[in-house]
């Protein structure tokens, strides 16, 4: 159990990436803090999972409100004594909607999932990592660890623009912080998946027939289609101890989409 005693939190943890992603760490031996806005999917979740390796914790809550970013954290701390790995997944698409017909309306909620929440919730980890660690020094070992799935269309257009920009600004903030904290223990990289199967098709508003029409010519290149495990594979390696030395890094699980 690679992960025993560790305590986590993963943001959209009812579905794809968050579900296999919290399976994968609770079998792992982490005790997780599974968020998610759906409370009846949540609770009978982690019912599911209440004999796992791992203990797990539902919070209930939106990523895009402040008082689930900041009590989500509080939680891990408040049940497991400590807090150690924040995994942002939570995320919504766009409708592939081009900048000249993007609506205020979209442009918020893609932005307050996407982007705002991750910030916030990246600003309390970082805030409670230095407050539990408050003997750490310079250039000591890892006191915390955050990864924030991303999407390779924050460098690729394989959306509208609110996605593409949303998580183009995850990924600056991403880089950014790992800039910030490299002496203070503090690591945070970025998976950007490319296909996967999960339930985003199903609950994405209508596609623009102008902006899909623009973005299809990247798609077509899209042959190959992973599933959430394959990210949460690759979560878990950036969680463990042994990925110590990777900060900053953008590691693209796309099965080669963006070599095209």
């Amino acid at each position: 159990m690679e992960l025993e005693g560790k305590s986590v939190v993963i943001t959209g943890a009812v579905a794809g990436i968050g579900n296999a992603t919290a399976e994968l760490f609770l079998a792992n031996g982490a005790n997780v803090v599974a968020v998610d806005n759906q409370e009846e999917r949540l609770l009978a979740q982690c019912e599911e999972w209440a004999n796992m390796p791992g203990r797990v914790v539902p919070f209930v809550g939106d990523v895009a409100d402040a008082a689930t970013t900041d009590g989500m954290i509080d939680a891990a701390v408040e049940h497991f004594g400590t807090f150690d790995i924040l995994v942002n997944n939570a995320g919504i698409m766009d409708d592939n909607t081009a900048i000249g017909d993007m609506s205020e309306a979209m442009m918020a909620d893609l932005f307050a999932v996407n982007t705002y929440g991750p910030l916030r919730a990246m600003r309390k980890a970082v805030n409670t990592f230095m407050a539990l660690n408050p003997d750490a020094e310079e250039d000591d070992e890892t006191i915390g660890s955050i990864i924030n799935i991303v999407s390779v269309g924050a460098m690729h257009q394989t959306a509208g623009v609110a996605y593409c920009a949303s998580k183009a600004a995850l990924l600056s903030a991403t880089k950014n912080t790992a800039f910030m904290y490299i002496h203070k223990g503090i690591r945070c990289n970025a998976i950007c998946p490319g296909g996967i199967v999960t339930e985003i098709p199903m609950t994405m508003p209508p596609s623009d027939p102008f902006g899909f029409g623009r973005s299809s010519e990247l798609l077509v290149h899209s042959s190959l289609l992973g599933m959430p495990e394959d990210i949460a594979n690759a979560v878990l390696f950036l969680a463990k101890d042994e990925s110590r030395f990777i900060n900053g890094a953008v590691l693209n699980v796309d099965g080669a989409w963006t070599t095209f």
